[in-house]
C-alpha cells in the first residue's frame, strides 16, 4: 500500500484541527427546568437567551401540568427549577422540604376558548358567553381538579353559579387548547397567553372581571440543583425574563 505524502497528511490534520476549533464545546453543565405547560412559548426563548449568555450550559426544558411536575419533583426526579402555575401547587413542593423561598414571577387570567370560525364545524353550538357553557348542547373540555388551571376553572364556574358538565378532563391547560383547536370540542377554560399562542385557531370568549380567579406563577431553584438555577431564576426576574413574558402576554409582578 503506497503511503500519503507528508503535505497529504499534514493538510489531514491542518483540516482536522479547523474542524475542531469549528465545533462547539460540549456542555459542562445541565440545567433541567419543570414549567408549567402554560408557560410553553416564554420558557423556550427565555432558554435560549439563558444558554446564550451562559456558554457550556445547556438548558433541558420540561413542560406539563403543575401537580404533575410537583409529583416529579417529591418522587427524586432530577431538575434544578420548577416554575409552576399557582402557589398551591409550588406549596407541595416546598412544604416536603424539596425548595425554599419561591418567587412570583407572572401573572395570567382565564378565558374561554372557542374554535376558529374557520374550524368551527357548521353544526357547532356558538358560544359566545360564559353562561353557554351550562348547556346542554354544548361540548366542554376543563383541566382535571387538581391541575391550576382546573382549580382556577372551578373556582371561576362556582362564582359565576354555573353547573358545567365537562365531556373532557384534560391533564394540562395546552391538552384544553389543543381539543379546542381541533374542534372536538366546543369551547374549552384556558388562560388569556394560549389564546394568543394558538394562532388564531381559537376565539376568546371574555371572562368578566368579576369572576376572575388570581393566577399566579411562582418559581424556585430546588433543593440541591445545579450552580446555575439560581442564575436562571435571577434571568426570569429581571428584564430580560420579563420583556420575553409580556410579550407572550402575561402580567408581571
Amino acid at each position: 500500500m503506497r503511503g500519503r505524502s507528508a503535505p497529504a497528511v499534514g493538510g489531514l490534520v491542518l483540516a482536522g484541527l479547523l474542524l475542531a476549533a469549528c465545533m462547539p464545546d460540549a456542555p459542562t453543565e445541565t440545567l433541567t427546568i419543570l414549567a408549567a405547560a402554560s408557560l410553553t412559548e416564554p420558557f423556550t426563548l427565555i432558554g435560549d437567551a439563558f444558554e446564550e449568555a451562559h456558554p457550556g450550559v445547556e438548558v433541558r426544558l420540561s413542560f406539563a401540568g403543575s401537580s404533575e411536575l410537583a409529583q416529579q419533583v417529591l418522587a427524586g426526579a432530577p431538575a434544578d427549577v420548577f416554575a409552576s402555575a399557582s402557589p398551591a401547587t409550588m406549596a407541595v413542593v416546598t412544604d416536603a422540604g424539596g425548595a425554599h423561598d419561591p418567587q412570583t414571577f407572572a401573572t395570567n387570567a382565564l378565558a374561554i376558548a372557542v374554535p376558529a370560525t374557520a374550524s368551527a364545524s357548521a353544526s357547532a353550538p356558538a358560544v359566545t358567553t360564559m353562561a353557554d357553557l351550562a348547556r346542554s348542547d354544548v361540548d366542554v373540555a376543563l383541566c382535571q381538579i387538581d391541575v391550576p388551571c382546573g382549580a382556577a376553572a372551578a373556582q371561576m364556574l362556582e362564582r359565576a353559579g354555573l353547573d358545567v358538565q365537562p365531556v373532557t378532563l384534560e391533564p394540562d391547560v395546552r391538552a384544553v387548547l389543543t381539543k379546542v383547536r381541533l374542534g372536538e370540542v366546543d369551547a374549552g377554560v384556558v388562560y388569556t397567553t394560549d389564546i394568543r399562542s394558538a394562532d388564531g385557531d381559537v376565539t376568546e370568549v371574555i371572562v368578566p372581571d368579576d369572576l376572575q380567579v388570581p393566577v399566579s406563577y411562582p418559581i424556585v431553584a430546588l433543593a440541591d440543583a445545579s450552580p446555575s438555577a439560581a442564575d436562571f431564576v435571577d434571568l426570569v426576574l429581571g428584564p430580560v425574563g420579563r420583556g420575553i413574558l409580556m410579550d407572550a402576554g402575561f402580567g408581571v409582578p
